[in-house]
């Protein structure tokens, strides 16, 4: 969730809302316009550059807080974990780590970044482009059939997990969980 105001130094918040919303990895977080103006056209500018929400000030704490609710209630956004647990299978994002049982799972930086974008998002297909920007970062030069290559050596390392990612031709990949897939 990005509370933003409108009125900041350097860029506005219209431009920022612009920016995060074109962005593959970030036009996903929930946005709040909090700002003094007050005038219509400012309020449907806002929510017409992706902002799902538009408070003007003064504004109680209460209304902040029930907006705030509101927006992750309607978008279904939860917070991210740094450890995700499933089953025998441990990602560690903050140590950076991957276990199944008491083994540790060596894996490239790349391949870490895949998985935790697609543990993240489990029982979504996630897009060939969105691995690349997750795995690599909005600018990197990368061709999309590198995706394929690291899920393939990445299925490799989870040994029974590894079917837990899922083709999803011509689209992506899709993390399922063991229990699920069958």
């Amino acid at each position: 969730m990005i509370l933003l105001d409108i009125m900041l130094p350097g860029m506005d918040g219209w431009e920022v809302c612009k920016h995060l919303k074109r962005s593959t990895e970030l036009s996903r977080i929930p946005i709040i316009m909090l700002t003094a103006r007050t005038q219509e056209m400012d309020k449907v500018l806002g929510l017409e550059l992706g902002a799902d929400d538009y408070i003007t000030k003064p504004f109680s704490t209460r209304e902040l807080v029930a907006r705030v609710k509101s927006v992750l209630r309607r978008t279904g956004v939860t917070t991210k974990k740094d450890v995700l647990k499933i089953d025998e299978l441990v990602i560690d994002y903050a140590g950076r780590t991957v276990s199944l049982g008491d083994k540790t799972i060596d894996l490239t930086n790349t391949e870490f970044n895949i998985l935790w974008h697609l543990a993240n998002h489990e029982g979504r297909v996630v897009p060939r482009d969105e691995l690349i920007s997750a795995s690599r970062g909005d600018n990197a030069m990368v061709i999309d059939r590198t995706i394929d290559v690291h899920i393939a050596s990445l299925r490799k390392k989870l040994g029974k997990y590894k079917n837990s990612i899922e083709t999803i031709r011509s689209v992506g990949y899709k993390f399922t969980p063991l229990d699920k897939t069958k």
